[in-house]
């Protein structure tokens, strides 16, 4: 019984939730002043985000460096590390072109 009444209290409130939201009003167009202010905040942001990205690497780099100073100071020979590539690469083409469909 107790189960019957939770899942009836959670539809209940699922329900209303759900006439709540379908009542809201759309958002008003944004002015030119608005969107203004949003493109300079999305630049900021980007900006931001690369500048993090920047002192991210320069961190590993640095940790990098340290740990193979470390393990050369101590005798320890380690293997170079395997680098990602910085950049996707490039499709390649295939060899032979797709026949078509008939």
């Amino acid at each position: 019984m107790k189960t019957i009444r939770a899942v009836f209290g959670a539809a209940l409130v699922a329900v209303t939730f759900g006439l709540a939201v379908a009542k809201l009003p759309p958002a008003p167009p944004m002015t030119d002043a608005q969107k203004a202010t949003a493109e300079e905040a999305k630049a900021k942001a980007a900006a931001a985000a690369e500048l993090a990205k920047q002192q991210q690497a320069k961190a590993e780099d640095r940790v990098a460096a340290r740990y193979f100073a470390e393990m050369k100071a101590k005798g320890k020979t380690v293997a170079a590390p395997h680098m990602a590539a910085t950049a996707p690469p490039a499709p390649q083409a295939s060899a032979a072109p797709a026949a078509p469909k008939k």
